[in-house]
C-alpha cells in the first residue's frame, strides 16, 4: 500500500462502534426547517431552563417566529448579516434562529470584545443589524459603525422574578464600567428593543426559500491568532451535516430525553453548533447560564439529571482539584466531552482517578463547523484526539509541501467532508491558501501538526506556526509545556520561540507557579527540571515567572500574545 492509500483507505473505520456508518445520511434541510420540526414534535417539552425559568419548545418556536416577523418588518431580508453581541440567555437562542428563519446570516461577536474588535467584525461581516445586550451597547456606540438597526435586550427579561435583581447586580459587577442606556436614551437614539419586537408582532414570518448547500447560515470569526480575525463561510448544509455526523458517531442519546449544560459562551462555534444547535436538534433540554458559576453549574448537573457535559481544558484542570467536584455523580452522565483544545494527560489521569468517569476528547476548528474527529466511546485512546467522524476524510501532508508523509510521522492535517467551510469571507487569497486539491477534491489545510498511528487514531503535536526551530531541530512548544505541567509547583505554562540569528530561535518558557511556591523556585530549578525530562535541544534557555498568562477567548494560553511580547512587538 502506498503512503497516500494508507490514509484514503480509512484505517479508523474498523474501530468504529458497531452500527456507525462510514458516512451519514444528511437531510436536505435548512437549520430553521430542522428546528421547526423538532419544536412541533416536542411542543410541550422544555427546551430551555434559565436560572429556573422554563421555556417549552412550542413557546420557543413562537418567540423565534415573533422576533423574525419583527426583524422582517424592520427591513431584515435574506442575505443580510445579523450580528449577535450577546451573553448566554434565551434571547441569544431566539435571535439566532430568527435571523436564520429569514435567510439572513448570523455573525456572533464575543461579549469580551473591545469597541475596536467590535468595529472590525461589524464592518468586515457587513452587518446591517446588531442584537445587543444593553450592558454592551457602549462598545457598539464607540465603534461608530453605521448600522441600519440596533436591538437592545436586558439579561433580566427572561429571568424569574426573584432572580431579576440578582441578574442585574451580577452584570453590574462583571461589566461595571459599562453604561446601560435609559428608555429615554434608547428612544432618542432610535434604538429598538427586543421585547418590543416580540410583543408587537405575530408569529408569522415571511416564507423564505433557503438552499441548504448554497445559502450562508453563519459567519463565525476565527480567534485572530495571525493578524485580524477572519470569518469562515458555513452554509446550512455544513451545519446540518455536522449534526448528522455527530449523532451517527456517538449514538448515545435518545431524542427528546436528554439534558445538557449550556454554560460555555455561545459566540464560539463549538458551543453554538455542538451545544446549542446540537441540543435543540435532538429535542433536548438546555440549562443556560450567563455567568460560569461553578457551584451553580455543578448543582444544576445533579438537579436536572444532566446527561451531557461539554467543557474546555481549563475547566477540567480546575474541576479535577475543586473541592465540590465530588458532589456530582459523573459516572451517571452519558457523555463528557472536552473541546477547543487538547487536554494534558496529567489532567485526564487525575479526572479518571477522582470521578471514575472518562473525558472524551475531540478535535475541530471553526473551518470544520467545530468538529472533525472524536474518540470512539467504546475505545478511546489516551494521548489521541480520536478518529475522523463519519463522512470525514483525513490525511497528513508535509507541512511545507504537498507530499503525504508515512504513517506515524508528523505533518500537517488535511481534511475533506460535508462539514468543511466553503472558504473565508471576502478573503479569496486566504481561501486559496487554505485548500489543496487531492484527486479533484478540495481538502482543508488545518495548520495543525499531527500524526496518525497504524490504527487510524490521530495525535496532536502543535500548531504549524508554533513550531520552534532551534539549532536545526524542530521543537514542538506543546511538548515542552507538557513537561512543565508535570512539575508539581507549576500551575500554567506557555512556550514560544524568540528569533535569534545564531540558533534560529531561543526557547522561552513563561511559567505561573502555585501560590505557595512563588518566590521560592528559581529559573535555574525549572531549567534543570526540563533537562532531566527533555532532550537537550528542547530545554528552555529562558524562564520568566508570571502571575498569570494571557488567554484566548476559549481559555487557551495565547502563544501569539506571548510571542509578540517576547519579540518586542
Amino acid at each position: 500500500m502506498d503512503i497516500k492509500q494508507a490514509y484514503l483507505s480509512k484505517p479508523w473505520l474498523k474501530y468504529y462502534p458497531e452500527g456507525v456508518p462510514e458516512a451519514p445520511t444528511i437531510p436536505d434541510l435548512s437549520v430553521p426547517e430542522l428546528i421547526n420540526q423538532l419544536a412541533d414534535k416536542y411542543a410541550d417539552h422544555t427546551a430551555l431552563i434559565f436560572y429556573g425559568k422554563k421555556i417549552s419548545y412550542g413557546r420557543l418556536k413562537e418567540l423565534i417566529h415573533r422576533f423574525a416577523t419583527g426583524l422582517a418588518e424592520e427591513g431584515v431580508e435574506k442575505g443580510d448579516t445579523v450580528a449577535l453581541y450577546l451573553l448566554n440567555c434565551p434571547q441569544y437562542v431566539i435571535a439566532y434562529f430568527a435571523a436564520l428563519q429569514l435567510g439572513a446570516k448570523v455573525t456572533p461577536i464575543s461579549p469580551v470584545y473591545t469597541s475596536k474588535e467590535v468595529k472590525h467584525q461589524l464592518e468586515d461581516s457587513e452587518a446591517e443589524t446588531v442584537i445587543c445586550q444593553d450592558i454592551l451597547y457602549d462598545n457598539v456606540k464607540k465603534s461608530e459603525v453605521h448600522l441600519d438597526r440596533v436591538v437592545l435586550t436586558s439579561i433580566g427579561e427572561y429571568l424569574p422574578a426573584l432572580k431579576k435583581w440578582f441578574g442585574k447586580s451580577t452584570m453590574a459587577k462583571a461589566y461595571g464600567g459599562m453604561h446601560v442606556p435609559t428608555p429615554e436614551q434608547i428612544k432618542e437614539a432610535g434604538l429598538l428593543t427586543f421585547q418590543e419586537l416580540i410583543q408587537k408582532h405575530p408569529p408569522r414570518p415571511p416564507k423564505v426559500h433557503i438552499e441548504p448547500g448554497q445559502d450562508i447560515a453563519v459567519l463565525p470569526y476565527t480567534g485572530g491568532t495571525t493578524g485580524l480575525p477572519k470569518a469562515a463561510i458555513l452554509t446550512h448544509r455544513n451545519m446540518i451535516a455536522l449534526q448528522a455526523q455527530i449523532l451517527s458517531f456517538w449514538p448515545l442519546f435518545e431524542e427528546g430525553k436528554e439534558v445538557g449544560m449550556a454554560f460555555l459562551p455561545f459566540f464560539h462555534i463549538y458551543r453554538q453548533v455542538v451545544v446549542m444547535l446540537g441540543g435543540l436538534a435532538l429535542g433536548s433540554t438546555l440549562v443556560l447560564f450567563t455567568t460560569p458559576d461553578i457551584d451553580e453549574i455543578l448543582s444544576a448537573v445533579e438537579r436536572y439529571r444532566a446527561s451531557a457535559f461539554y467543557g474546555v481544558p481549563t475547566l477540567f484542570e480546575y474541576l479535577k482539584e475543586y473541592e465540590k467536584t465530588d458532589r456530582v455523580n459523573w459516572k451517571r452522565l452519558k457523555l463528557i466531552v472536552c473541546g477547543a483544545d487538547t487536554l494534558h494527560e496529567s489532567t485526564i489521569d487525575a479526572w479518571e482517578r477522582r470521578t471514575g468517569s472518562k473525558i472524551f476528547e475531540g478535535y475541530g476548528m471553526t473551518e470544520t463547523t467545530a468538529v472533525s474527529h472524536g474518540s470512539p466511546v467504546h475505545r478511546p485512546k489516551k494521548g489521541s484526539f480520536g478518529v475522523p467522524i463519519p463522512g470525514v476524510k483525513a490525511a497528513i501532508m508535509d507541512h511545507v509541501g504537498t507530499d503525504f508523509v508515512p504513517v506515524g510521522e508528523v505533518g500537517e492535517l488535511v481534511l475533506n467532508g460535508p462539514n468543511i467551510m466553503q472558504g473565508y469571507w471576502k478573503r479569496p487569497e486566504g481561501t486559496a491558501e487554505a485548500f489543496v486539491e487531492i484527486d479533484g477534491e478540495k481538502w482543508l489545510r488545518t495548520g495543525d501538526l499531527v500524526s496518525m498511528d497504524e490504527e487510524g487514531y490521530f495525535h496532536f503535536f502543535d500548531r504549524k506556526r508554533d513550531l520552534i526551530k532551534h539549532k536545526g531541530y524542530s521543537v514542538f512548544a506543546r511538548h515542552v509545556e507538557e513537561v512543565l505541567y508535570q512539575h508539581p509547583q507549576i500551575k500554567a505554562a506557555g512556550v514560544v520561540g524568540v528569533p535569534d540569528p545564531k540558533v534560529g530561535n531561543i526557547i522561552k518558557a513563561y511559567v505561573v507557579l502555585e501560590s505557595e511556591a512563588r518566590g521560592k523556585i528559581s529559573e535555574e530549578e525549572i531549567i534543570e527540571f526540563c533537562r532531566k525530562n527533555l532532550a537537550h535541544y528542547k530545554v528552555p534557555q529562558i524562564v520568566e515567572f508570571r502571575g498569570e498568562l494571557p488567554k484566548t477567548d476559549v481559555g487557551k494560553v495565547s502563544r501569539r500574545e506571548l510571542r509578540e511580547e517576547a519579540e518586542g512587538r
